[in-house]
C-alpha cells in the first residue's frame, strides 16, 4: 500500500493524512489489486461556504485508474465522499474483473 499526498495551496497536515489512510484502508485491505492512491488536496475560492476544500484521490489498478474528486465545506467530509465514491468504482471493477 503506497499513499502519496499532494497539497495545493494548502499546508500539509498530519492529522489529515492520518484520516486520509484511515479511510482509505478498506479499500486496500479488501481489493489487493489496488496498488497505489494519489491524493491531492487544494483549496479553492468559491462564493458558497459548502464548497471549496476539495479532495481528488487516483487509485492504481488493472485498467483504467480510479478517479474521484469532491469538494465539501472540510477535507474530510470530502474525502469521506471520495472514498465512498471509489468503493462502489472498486466494485464495479471488482464485478468485470471476474466476469471476464
Amino acid at each position: 500500500m503506497s499513499i502519496n499526498f499532494n497539497y495545493q495551496h494548502v499546508t500539509g497536515s498530519q492529522e489529515l493524512e492520518a484520516y486520509t489512510t484511515e479511510k482509505l484502508q478498506p479499500i486496500f485491505d479488501r481489493y489487493n489489486w489496488v496498488t497505489r492512491a494519489d491524493v491531492f488536496f487544494r483549496k479553492e475560492n468559491t462564493s458558497s461556504r459548502e464548497t471549496g476544500m476539495i479532495a481528488e484521490i487516483r487509485l492504481s489498478a488493472p485498467g483504467p485508474r480510479l478517479f474521484a474528486e469532491e469538494s465539501h465545506d472540510t477535507f474530510k467530509e470530502s474525502v469521506k465522499k471520495v472514498v465512498s465514491q471509489l468503493k462502489t468504482q472498486c466494485e464495479k471493477r471488482k464485478a468485470d474483473m471476474i466476469n471476464h
